[in-house]
Formats: structure tokens, C-alpha cells, sequence
């Protein structure tokens, strides 16, 4: 079992927690973080590009000249590909670029990205986290007594309407719930810092 620190939000040790090395304590498997982390990215695209094609440009209603005698090329419509003005041919039409991977290979990227910021001595593991009111800087004095100034992402168990309110206008911050973790949050920024409750939930799913 790897063991890390316990810390209150104030930045002080109160003992020890063991964690599921089935969970993180792995050898990352770089393949599939890459995998997961482009299947994410691919699902975040909106997908809304669009041109018209030739039945959606306006005019070309009648043949621009009779099809033989002119000595010219034989034109059916102005609002072909070729003239000016006129459709654009396998050109890009809304769609949706998301895919699903295996969930076995969801799994295994998610135990990858937890095991890596363990292994990089950047998780953190809080007793509890708790607000009294929304307050900003309530939440900012937390981030200074965690000693943490750098992109920070704060997983509780459940949503603490507190917690979220206070980190929202905080750059470089982001707070989801143990529901809400991916690969892709987990890899974005340089520090995690769980609640006990949350390493808890995420054993218990994970595990």
C-alpha cells in the first residue's frame, strides 16, 4: 500500500493515508492516457463547420447556354464547382467528432493519470475540506496553506456549493466531484489534491 500525507486545509499533517496501489500505484500506461486524452479532446469539438454545396448557393436556376453549337463547354448550371460562386464540393458539414473507448481502457487511463501524479509527488490527500460561506478568499488562504501555486484541481466527494463557488473565480483552479474526475482534468493541471472522502469513493468504483 503507498502511504501519503494527511493534511487539514490549513496545511498542518494529521497522520497518514493508504492508498489502493491497484489504483495508484501503477506503472502508467502512456498509450492509453494518449488515447483517452484525444478521445476527450475530440468529444470537447463543437463540430458546427459548414459550407454549401451546389444545391444550396443561390441561382444557377437555367442552363447559361444551349448545349451545343456554342463551341463552348457544356454547362448545366452557373452554381456548379467550377464557376464562380458556386458550390463547394465534399466540403466540411456539421458533425459530431466524439467516440467511445473500451471501458477497460477508460479505467486503465484513469488509474494511469492518478498513479503518474502520485508517483510525480503531486497528490495531495485533505482530511476534509470545508467553507463556511462562498468566499474567494477563503478559498485563496486554503491554496496558500497548501503551499500550492500552480494549476490545482480539487476533488470532493459529493458538490459542496461552498467549495465551488469559492474556486470559480480563482484562475487555474478547478473543483469536481469524485463522479466528475477524467483524464483529461487529471493530466491539466500540476496538482490534485483529494479529499479523504473522494480517494474513498474512487477506490470503491476504481477498485
Amino acid at each position: 500500500m503507498t502511504k501519503v500525507n494527511l493534511l487539514s486545509q490549513t496545511g498542518s499533517s494529521v497522520g497518514e493515508i493508504e492508498l489502493n496501489d491497484a489504483i495508484f500505484g501503477i506503472e502508467p500506461n502512456q498509450s492509453v492516457l494518449f488515447d483517452a486524452i484525444i478521445a476527450q479532446r475530440a468529444s470537447l469539438r463543437q463540430g458546427t463547420h459548414k459550407v454549401k454545396n451546389r444545391s444550396e448557393v443561390a441561382g444557377g436556376g437555367r442552363k447559361p447556354w444551349r448545349q451545343k453549337g456554342t463551341g463552348r463547354a457544356r454547362q448545366g448550371s452557373i452554381r456548379s464547382p467550377q464557376w464562380r460562386g458556386g458550390g463547394t464540393v465534399f466540403g466540411p458539414t456539421p458533425r459530431s467528432y466524439s467516440y467511445k473507448l473500451p471501458k477497460k481502457v477508460r479505467r486503465l487511463a484513469l488509474k494511469s493519470a492518478l498513479s503518474s501524479k502520485v508517483a510525480e509527488t503531486n497528490f495531495v490527500v485533505l482530511e476534509a475540506l470545508k467553507l463556511d460561506a462562498p468566499k474567494t478568499k477563503d478559498f485563496a488562504k486554503v491554496l496558500a496553506d497548501l503551499s500550492i501555486n500552480s494549476k490545482a484541481l480539487f476533488v470532493t466527494a459529493d458538490l459542496d456549493e461552498n467549495v465551488a463557488l469559492s474556486a470559480r473565480n480563482i484562475q487555474g483552479v478547478t473543483v469536481l466531484t469524485a463522479a466528475g474526475i477524467n483524464v483529461l482534468d487529471l493530466v491539466g493541471h500540476d496538482k490534485v489534491v483529494f479529499t479523504q472522502a473522494a480517494v474513498k469513493k474512487v477506490e470503491e468504483v476504481l477498485g
